[in-house]
Formats: C-alpha cells, structure tokens, sequence
C-alpha cells in the first residue's frame, strides 16, 4: 500500500487502522456483501414463531404423562419393582409395531425407578442401548463396561476382552444391572444372538450382582430367529403394546401439542387429521407426532400464526418422501441390487416374476464382479423389501406350472432412480 514507509505520513496510521478494524470508513470501501442464508436467519429472529418448544414433538422425549399406557406402565413397574430390594427381577421381552409406545413405557418406568432407588439408597444401575445406534456387539458391550464406569476404546480390542471387563465390574458388587435393549432385533438379524446368550447366562457367575435384561423389538417374529435356549431364559415376561386407534391418537397429540405450541396454534381440526391419518398406518404414534411437527414447521416457514389442515396435507408429501429415501439408503447393497433389478424389469410392464428378477438381478452382480446371492436368499430379501413397504410381492398361482410372486415396485419410480443414482448403482 505503501512504497516509502520510511517518509510515510503518520497522520494517516489513525485511518490505516480504523480500516483495518472496521471502523468508520470501511463499508465506503467495501460494501458488506449478505448472504441469503442470513436474510432467512433474521427472517425467523424477527417473526412470531408458533412453537413453544418444538422437542416435545420428538420421538426421543419422553414426557411425564402417557396416555392409554397406563396398564402397560403398571405391569413393567412391577416387574422391575424387586430390584429396589436388591432382588433379581425378571427379564422382559416387549414386543409390537412402530409407534405403539414401547420404548416410551420402557424408558419412563426405567427413569421412574432409578429416580425412587436413589431416594432410597437401592443398588440399581441401568442402562439404556438403542442396538441400531449401537450397530454392534462390540459397541453394545463398550456402552455396558461405561455404565459400570470401565472405560474401553471405542475399537481396538477382542468382543471377548470386553465381555471379560464387563464381568470383572460385576463380580463383588452387589447391585441389580437393568440393560434395556431397544430394537433388539436388529442386533440378533445382524449379529445373531451369541451375544444375548452371554448376557442371559452370566448371573450364576456375578456372586451378589444381577442382570436384568429388557428386549424391545418392532419385529412381531422377532423370537423365531432365536435360539430357545436364549428365548426361554429373555421371554421370562412378555408385554405385547398394541396400537393406538384414532381417539387415542387424539388424546396424545393433544397432550404434546399444549406443551410444544403457543396458544391457539392447533386446532381440533389439524389434530383430528393427524391423528386419523396415523391410525391407517397401524395406529403409529411417531407417525402422528411426526406429522403434526413437519406441519408446524411448514407453517412457520410459510409465516403463519397457526397450523391449517393444508400444512398437515404438505407435512404427509415430505415426511413420505424423507421415509423412502431413509429407507433405501439404509439397504444392503444386495437389497439394493434386487431394488435396481425390478426397476430396470418393470419400465414397460407392471410386474415380473421372481425368476425375472433373479436374472436380472445376477446380470447387474455380473457387470459389477460381485457373486450373487442365492436364489432362495434373493426371495427372503425380496419379502423383507415387501415389508418395508418399497415392493409388493403377490404369491399367485400358475396351474401347473406351481405358485411364484408377482412383483412391482410399491414407491414411486423416479424416487427410486434418484437415489440409485446417488448411490452410483444406476
């Protein structure tokens, strides 16, 4: 900026480094360029928002009241009740679809009794594990060896070195370790179910400390993929929630949305069709709740003072959309193969045999370098896809020719190749 410091005028240095600070001076030189992301953020500081405190509305809070749980809250608190006296109480094994409130009774009767062995003195230790997060036996185990303060590195040593580290915190302690294990059936589909059969067997081995084991699956036919010497020791008790109808649907929303919105933001209207339109799917309260946050949030972007029945019709499109995305990506490659496959056979007919899909699908494994599967495993993925509702699968019969199924994609086709795409396999 200056050639001659030497003979530089120190009159000016003030000015230098008020520019440089920014101070006066500076926007004449350099005009602050705004970002549109921040013209969206002082969009949403300036208006009113509907939201009291959106958290309320997720899957993950657990509130202090749950409507039309109240047996199913009863009946595990007493199972677990001995624990208080130091006795070992039975293992549980909870089981019933999405959204039916599993996981919430679990982990509120779970709160409610370490808050009472507190106040008591009782020796209870629990842990709760979601085995998706986990991902696998390794973590799960690392989160057990945490619980009891053991510190094990997140990789690095054998599944056995842990499970022995997890016994020696047991062994001379005397309290009651309750392990809550949501979605227990990913873990045993995944893994198989060594590590539940460890788990059930260690008591005899602890001299004064007990395990206390509660499954939780989503999976109906969870307790077929088990070995019964595990099934008989973890279905010691056994609760089965069933779904929410539409009026209690109602009831639930009701209750959240008066702790998530301002007053007046939701009306019977929005929560009716909310609760109605979750009822279709299996009574899912997850679902409802899922709903009625995405449409708050569409009618804070849009600027509105409350929710409309037109912001819930919006919220079902994107909450479909994010559902089929989550879905696919999570797949196998395999499963993903066979996906690509029907697409690719079914661009000018509306379904195909699982014979045609078998060969196309080989034909992809082929351009790739990858052995196929089995045809007899192709047909048990293809069953998984048709429950999770990205194909439908029709067993229909073909005289004398025997049965097969029919099979055409249940999503929309320009879903699935935006995704396939992304994922390179298109």
């Amino acid at each position: 900026m200056f050639k001659n410091q030497g003979t530089m005028d120190v009159s000016v240095l003030p000015q230098v480094l008020q520019w440089k600070q920014g101070g006066a001076g500076v926007e004449d030189l350099e005009p602050e360029v705004r970002s549109p992301v921040d013209e969206v953020f002082d969009q949403f500081l300036k208006g009113n928002t509907i939201f009291k405190n959106r958290d309320v509305l997720r899957h993950d809070y657990v509130p202090e009241k749950l409507p039309h749980r109240e047996e199913e809250i009863r009946t595990l608190a007493s199972i677990l009740a001995p624990a208080l006296k130091g006795q070992k109480c039975s293992n549980v094994f909870i089981y019933g679809k999405t959204g039916t409130g599993k996981t919430a009774v679990a982990r509120y009767v779970l709160d409610k009794l370490t808050a009472k062995a507190r106040q008591i003195g009782a020796p209870v230790v629990a842990c709760y594990i979601n085995c998706r997060m986990a991902g696998t036996e390794y973590r799960i185990l690392a989160s057990l060896c945490e619980a009891l303060g053991v510190k094990v590195p997140f990789t690095g040593l054998a599944k056995a070195e842990v499970l022995e580290r997890f016994k020696k915190a047991l062994i001379g302690r005397e309290f009651v370790f309750i392990i809550m294990l949501d979605e227990v059936d990913v873990l045993v589909k995944a893994h198989g179910d060594a590590l539940l059969y460890e788990l059930t067997r260690l008591n005899p081995e602890l001299k004064g400390s007990k395990i206390c084991l509660i499954g939780i699956s989503n999976d109906l036919t969870f307790k077929e993929h088990l070995d019964p010497r595990v099934l008989s020791s973890l279905s010691e008790e056994e609760m089965v929630f069933k779904p929410y109808n539409a009026s209690q649907l109602r009831d639930i929303l009701w209750d959240r949305a008066r702790e998530a919105f301002v007053d007046g933001a939701v009306s019977e209207a929005v929560i009716g069709l909310c609760a109605a339109l979750s009822a279709q799917e299996h009574g899912d309260a997850r679902r409802a709740l899922d709903l009625l946050r995405v449409a708050g949030e569409i009618a804070e972007r849009e600027g509105a003072r409350k929710v409309e029945v037109e912001h819930v019709r919006k919220a079902v499109k994107c909450i479909e959309y994010d559902r089929i995305v989550e879905a696919i990506r999570s797949l196998p490659l395999h499963a993903k193969l066979i996906l690509l496959a029907v697409y690719e056979k079914t661009k000018k007919v509306s379904s195909v045999i699982t014979g045609e899909i078998y060969a196309a699908y080989s034909a992809i494994c082929s351009r790739m370098g990858l052995t196929p599967l089995t045809q007899r495993r192709i047909s048990s993925i293809i069953n998984e896809l048709d429950m999770m509702g990205l194909l439908n699968a029709q067993l229909v019969n073909m005289g004398r020719y025997g049965r097969t199924k029919k099979i055409r994609l249940a999503v929309q086709r320009s879903i699935v190749r935006e995704i396939l795409t992304q994922e390179g396999l298109t």
